[in-house]
């Protein structure tokens, strides 16, 4: 054991709470000393039974993860609230978070409200998000979008990145303040630069757009790849759109196709579309009618008027599937439903060339089709 450890413990035996508190500390991340979860547990209470606010709200926290000790949310709760009335900040957003999910207290959005209001004046940052957030929702306090702002403004120059990303959404949506596009787009940049894929994504769109900042196609292409390559698949179709009609890059279908996959794989309807477009013209892959048809069927199981009226035109014609005029009546009629004129024109067309019977068939299958989610 190093002199340094072995002078901490002696002051800590010697009743120092400040020593007790380090060694506790030292325990739980085995700095100088094997981690011991428990030994922290009892440096945590020697020192906290002597008011120590931190190690209070630590002990707090050992009780509530059930680290060294069985968890306890009733005992998380003491310590919490013994550091808190001390005024130590980071106790009063813990025992706000017990508040309000209803952990060792009662469920009490007042209360909750009231003790991360306490953090948030000391400049908690995670306590001024929250707060923000229930002002948004009305939880414990009168519904304020002036207020709301107030703690996200609070929170997001501290450079909290939820914070930022809701105060820039106020701002673009006129929320609690006029909206200026010009804000919001310097929000979501500082969001968008600390690697968050909806706040790329966000800024992509109001490049493109023209939106508080001066219109780029070249912008919206690398914040539009930015959130593509991190899974976003909005980003990914938007991106794939963006090869596909050559804005802010040279036209490349193949690049089109590869994007509009990789979001369509993940259930965006818009890409599943473009993708099977692709496939129906050879636009970028081979002329390929079947996976035309499976993409088309896939957006149009999910509601997507355009892709069933574009499969009730491959089964009325048989291409990529067995020509069928039920099927493709059933698809032009559900698309129809939605207000699509070319697929109410085509299921009008199919009907002249059909029995009775099978319109009766695909009437009664649309009537019962219920869109499914991926």
């Amino acid at each position: 054991m190093s002199d340094r450890i072995s002078e901490l413990r002696r002051a800590a035996e010697q009743g120092d709470a400040q020593a007790q508190y380090n060694l506790g500390l030292m325990h739980y991340n085995g700095e100088g000393v094997p981690k011991n979860d428990a030994e922290a547990v009892t440096w945590y209470r020697r020192a906290a039974e002597q008011g120590y606010a931190d190690a209070q709200n630590n002990l707090g926290w050992m009780f509530y993860s059930g680290e060294g000790v069985p968890k306890n949310d009733a005992e998380a709760v003491t310590w919490y609230r013994r550091a808190a009335e001390q005024g130590n900040a980071q106790a009063q957003f813990n025992l706000a978070l017990k508040y309000r999910r209803g952990e060792g207290v009662p469920k009490n959005d007042a209360e909750a409200a009231t003790w991360y209001r306490r953090a948030a004046e000391q400049g908690n940052a995670q306590a001024q998000f929250t707060l923000a957030l229930i002002y948004r929702r009305g939880e414990g306090v009168l519904k304020n979008d002036a207020e709301a702002v107030k703690w996200y403004r609070r929170a997001a120059e501290q450079g909290n990145a939820q914070a930022q990303y809701n105060l820039a959404l106020m701002y673009y949506n006129g929320e609690g303040v006029p909206k200026n596009d010009a804000e919001a787009a310097t929000w979501y940049r500082r969001v968008a630069e600390q690697g968050d894929a909806q706040a790329q994504f966000n800024l992509a769109l109001m490049y493109y757009n023209g939106e508080g900042v001066p219109k780029n196609d070249a912008e919206a292409v690398t914040w539009y790849r930015r959130a593509a390559e991190q899974g976003d698949a909005q980003a990914q179709n938007n991106l794939g759109w963006m090869f596909y009609s050559g804005e802010g890059v040279p036209k490349n279908d193949a690049e089109a196709v590869t994007w509009y996959r990789r979001a369509a794989e993940q259930g965006d309807v818009k890409a599943q579309f473009y993708l099977a477009l692709m496939y129906s013209n050879g636009e970028g892959v081979p002329k390929n009618d079947a996976e035309a048809v499976k993409w088309y069927r896939r957006a149009a199981e999910q509601g997507d008027a355009s892709a069933q009226n574009n499969l009730g035109r491959m089964y009325g014609q048989g291409e990529g599937v067995p020509k069928s005029p039920v099927e493709a009546y059933f698809w032009f009629n559900l698309a129809a439903a939605q207000g699509d004129e070319n697929a109410e024109a085509n299921r009008d067309t199919a009907e002249k060339q059909m029995t009775h019977e099978q319109i009766a068939e695909a009437q009664r299958r649309s009537a019962a089709w219920t869109p499914k989610t991926e």
